[in-house]
């Protein structure tokens, strides 16, 4: 699960470092991370958090009003459902067989092979030898874009733990093979001729990473989701990426929210937004409201 988490981390970073400019048409304007879900005949209120996937733990949040609200609900909703080995090994064996194609396919040569070894030891500070046998390399300087420090914690691993040690069921948005769909159509192709090129901005990922933990530990959703909208620069299609996915998740949380009070925790770009998690919520019929 780590794995997973830390690479969609990394290449977010990734992705934000290109960016385009930010957007502002952002109708969400309250500053906080969790809100509470109620109406539409529903008998008890559920949550909605918004996650960092991986994040350094000294910015870790965790507040108690975070902790009341996972407390009070019956059953955990993510992405995915973590706590199914079947689901992660399928996406965890789609994410590696597709890092390894176009690694190979980018990589072709010694020289670009020399070139982004040399990146990855300038950005993870560890040497680390690319090969046609190392399937994981692109993986690991994805996931290790950004975020410089020495100890990382994940919010879905956090929350997961609680959650189990309270014996509350873990459930998905999404089936593995529906979101390596969605990923399959991140141009990491075109991100790895930018780094080998020097197209990227003297640490910009530095850079970017910083202004996402800004951002996060602010709890300010305007700002978050002008930075993920920014993206779109790198040529990753955003509506594909967040409101393809964000309109597809209304009816399922609708049909798990009518018999339980569900703790749902998604990545945070997800919430705002005119295609937003929030405001599809509400267009449906629910009240959403900051849980501050």
């Amino acid at each position: 699960m780590k794995m997973i988490l830390s690479f969609l981390s990394g290449l977010l970073t990734l992705l934000f470092s290109f960016h385009s400019g930010a957007q502002d048409a952002n109708p969400i304007k309250d500053k906080t991370l969790l809100w509470r879900i109620s109406g539409k005949h529903l008998t008890k209120p559920s949550y909605l958090f918004g996650t960092m996937h991986m994040i350094c733990r000294e910015d870790f949040i965790w507040t108690g009003k975070m902790k009341e609200s996972l407390t009070k609900s019956e059953k955990v909703c993510f992405e995915m459902n973590l706590n199914d080995p079947n689901v992660l090994t399928e996406a965890s064996m789609a994410l590696i067989e597709s890092i390894t194609k176009k690694l190979l396919d980018n990589i072709n040569d010694s020289t670009k092979m020399q070139k982004l070894a040399k990146l990855m030891s300038d950005t993870s500070g560890k040497d680390k030898m690319l090969s046609e046998s190392d399937p994981m390399a692109l993986q690991s300087l994805m996931s290790s874009a950004g975020l410089n420090c020495p100890n990382t914690v994940s919010y879905e691993d956090s929350i997961m733990k609680i959650a189990l040690g309270d014996k509350k069921e873990i459930m998905g948005l999404e089936e593995a093979k529906e979101q390596i769909a969605v990923f399959e159509t991140i141009p990491l192709d075109s991100l790895i001729n930018m780094l080998l090129e020097g197209k990227m901005p003297k640490e910009a990922a530095g850079g970017a990473t910083a202004e996402l933990m800004t951002a996060y530990k602010n709890q300010d959703l305007p700002a978050l989701y002008n930075l993920v909208m920014s993206a779109g620069g790198s040529g990753i299609d955003m509506k594909l990426f967040l409101d393809g996915r964000n309109k597809k998740w209304i009816p399922r949380m609708s049909e798990k929210m009518k018999t339980s009070s569900v703790f749902f925790a998604v990545g945070a770009g997800h919430l705002a937004g005119p295609n937003g998690v929030i405001i599809l919520l509400r267009k449906d019929g629910y009240t959403v409201e900051p849980v501050k």
